[in-house]
């Protein structure tokens, strides 16, 4: 498994779909811009609104998995991430991944209750390419 050409493709999408666990146990899946950081495989900082519901499902249950795709004419690439979302909302975090064009959604600038970021962190997934899956784990 190639890890490098795996995070490469990540880098390259400009989707990401987040995915959570509902209050009954259900999957429940959110296209979002991709993530703001990337640290390789290992974790994806995402910005979104602290009072949304997918913010009030990864407090009540962290489990998740994020999502990357390619579709080409003929070519289709995915890799899915399964790990844990946490929801961070200390000043430094925000404002590491603050860009200037966000007080469109966020009034209050970095310092907006409303303001919050998800972290994942992955420990596993899986790669599909040209027919082939490979499952991996996440070191």
């Amino acid at each position: 498994m190639d890890y490098k050409k795996i995070a490469e493709f990540i880098s390259k999408q400009k989707v990401a779909f987040i995915c959570s666990v509902d209050e009954d146990g259900f999957p429940n899946v959110k296209a979002m811009l991709k993530p703001r950081k990337i640290d390789g495989l290992h974790q994806f900082y995402f910005s979104t609104n602290t009072s949304s519901m997918r913010v009030k499902q990864y407090m009540n249950n962290s489990n998740a998995c994020i999502y990357f795709y390619h579709k080409g004419l003929i070519k289709y690439t995915g890799v899915m991430l399964k790990g844990n979302m946490e929801v961070l909302t200390d000043q430094k975090t925000k404002d590491m991944i603050w860009r200037k064009g966000d007080t469109l959604f966020y009034k209050g600038g970095a310092t907006d209750p409303d303001y919050c970021v998800l972290k994942f962190s992955a420990v596993s997934g899986r790669f599909y390419c040209d027919l082939q899956t490979e499952s991996f784990t996440v070191n």
